[in-house]
């Protein structure tokens, strides 16, 4: 079965630090542009983080200076280093892939910033 998998969510004390990261099962991710989304609760989901086949990066505001999107081509994966949490980045974290007509989205990994 072809998927992605999330995991390293958890939880952290605010100004703390998380890396989340997603893996390819049965496909390789090497030519997929690569992204993370976010969804709070009564939120829409929107995305934090993409790198494209090139490794150019954009990230969303509310996390640029904080939060590292990378490629690991050698497990297949694609990781999420997130730094100084505040209890805004409380979330459900999806990965998502896409390659012309294909997309795959994970089921998400849980993210809780609180003291």
């Amino acid at each position: 079965q072809l998927k992605v998998v999330e995991s390293g969510g958890g939880l952290v004390q605010p100004g703390g630090s998380l890396r989340l990261s997603c893996v390819a099962s049965g496909f390789s991710l090497k030519y997929y542009a690569l992204g993370w989304f976010r969804q709070a609760p009564g939120k829409f989901r929107e995305e934090v983080a993409s790198i494209s086949e090139g490794g150019g990066t954009d990230y969303a505001d509310s996390v640029k200076g904080r939060f590292t999107i990378t490629r690991d081509p050698a497990k297949s994966a694609v990781n999420l280093e997130m730094n100084s949490l505040t209890i805004n980045d409380t979330a459900v974290y999806y990965c998502n892939a896409q390659l012309g007509g294909f997309e795959y989205w994970g089921q998400g990994t849980q993210v809780t910033v609180s003291s």
